[in-house]
């Protein structure tokens, strides 16, 4: 994708009306970031900067300072910002029939969930329920997974550095305590196994135990714990295990999926899924280029009908604008050809950046999913000064960087950062 033609389809959006009781943007990053201390609670902390709009893959703040979004609001704006497609269809529907609630359906919600059983390949009487986040499909999925034996089989696994969401069923399949203990006691059962391992995965099944077990919960590739994929043929061995003993294979793609890997889904890659077929898949992040979308797909029968009429529901699950945005999301991905483009450009920053410093000690991913692990626990130090230098990236160990950029990243684009990494001084966090 050349620079021009990614500036082509990413013009600014034209201002809105005057009388509109829109906030003010002006005012300084010092001055913004102290009114959101007083106005937000504090969970996330001071922000890093205030942003005030975007276009393509840059932003910039409240200073008028421009940065490159490497980081792409955490895999979640594959298409950038302000991409006139995704901004024409939200705009266009919300124009036409914004809300409903769920006792009606409309011609958008379902054509999405149609596109959605179409993309991950599912088999006949599979079905879709639409969330609004990662977290609530991940919810969705840990009640699928209850009803599956119901108390005859109260296990579930998850693994070791799993990150599956912040409400209280997601958080009880994900495996940090600092995020767990807090909240204590969460909902029983959850046994978390070693990552990777696939005698820890063999002896949780043995001697009949599987039998007792309802749902085996898996990232293809764990993000928050610096991109780290599962060992080529775990996820085959999973199958079998599962499939064996009844319990239902959960695959959590929602930072992977929707051509973040250079697939639709990172289990449809040979190397990562082996040509298997999950129970259920979670997605979201990048499913709505921005928009707050989600979903639990379950892949045929009887998985489909475990959660029956009143059994779960959602407000605005499903609503005709987050479809559209979905609908218009794909369009675009499959118009553009951007899942070639991610997995071309993908493998090229990849290679560039392992050779890029002394400091790069490993690039893992797949591709625009990609962590570049230090030689040093500088990772915070590098980040900042990434910022300071006008790039987004995200410390997500002591010794990693993320990097979830959008899918319209240019070449070009992507080197001035490995410029930048190449620029720094190769004995950062070297004790003098």
């Amino acid at each position: 994708m050349t620079a021009d033609l990614a500036g082509a389809r990413h013009r600014a959006p034209s201002a809105p009306d005057a009388g509109l009781p829109v906030p003010a943007t002006e005012g300084s990053v010092a001055e913004w970031t102290d009114r959101y201390s007083h106005a937000l609670m504090d969970t996330f902390g001071a922000p890093q900067r205030v942003l005030v709009r975007g276009e393509g893959p840059y932003v910039w703040d409240a200073d008028g300072r421009r940065y490159l979004d490497l980081l792409g609001g955490i895999a979640v704006n594959s298409l950038g910002h302000a991409h006139p497609t995704l901004t024409a269809a939200i705009s266009a529907q919300l124009g036409t029939l914004g809300h409903v609630s769920n006792f009606f359906g409309s011609p958008t919600q379902i054509a999405f969930a149609e596109r959605l059983l179409g993309l991950v390949g599912a088999p006949a009487g599979s079905r879709v329920f639409l969330t609004n986040s990662g977290t609530e499909a991940n919810e969705a999925a840990f009640k699928l997974a209850r009803r599956n034996g119901g108390p005859d089989r109260p296990r579930i696994l998850a693994l070791e550095g799993s990150f599956h969401g912040r409400s209280m069923g997601a958080l009880a399949l994900t495996s940090k305590a600092a995020y767990r203990e807090p909240f204590e006691p969460l909902p029983g059962g959850v046994e978390f196994l070693p990552f990777g391992d696939t005698d820890a995965l063999e002896a949780a099944f043995a001697d009949g135990a599987g039998r007792e077990v309802a749902a085996l919960f898996v990232e293809p590739i764990q993000g928050e714990v610096g991109v780290r994929p599962l060992p080529p043929g775990y996820l085959a061995l999973a199958r079998k295990l599962t499939a064996d003993s009844g319990a239902l294979l959960v695959l959590d793609e929602v930072q992977t999926g929707m051509g973040r890997t250079g697939a639709w889904f990172a289990h449809h890659l040979p190397h990562v899924g082996g040509g298997i077929t999950p129970d259920a898949v979670t997605v979201a992040k990048g499913l709505g280029g921005g928009f707050p979308v989600g979903a639990l797909i379950a892949l045929g029968e009887p998985v489909a009908s475990l959660l029956g009429r009143g059994q779960h529901g959602s407000t605005f699950g499903g609503n005709p604008v987050a479809s559209a945005a979905g609908l218009a999301t794909i369009a675009v991905i499959e118009r553009d050809g951007l899942l070639a483009h991610v997995t071309d450009l993908g493998a090229r920053l990849r290679e560039r950046l392992a050779g890029a410093s002394p400091l790069v000690a490993e690039v893992r991913g797949e591709g625009f999913l990609i962590a570049v692990e230090l030689t040093a626990p500088i990772a915070a130090d590098v980040a900042q000064r990434a910022l300071d230098a006008g790039f987004i990236v995200n410390p997500c160990t002591p010794t990693a960087l993320r990097l979830a950029p959008p899918f319209v990243l240019t070449d070009e684009q992507a080197g001035t950062f490995v410029d930048f990494l190449a620029s720094l001084p190769h004995d950062l966090g070297v004790q003098p």
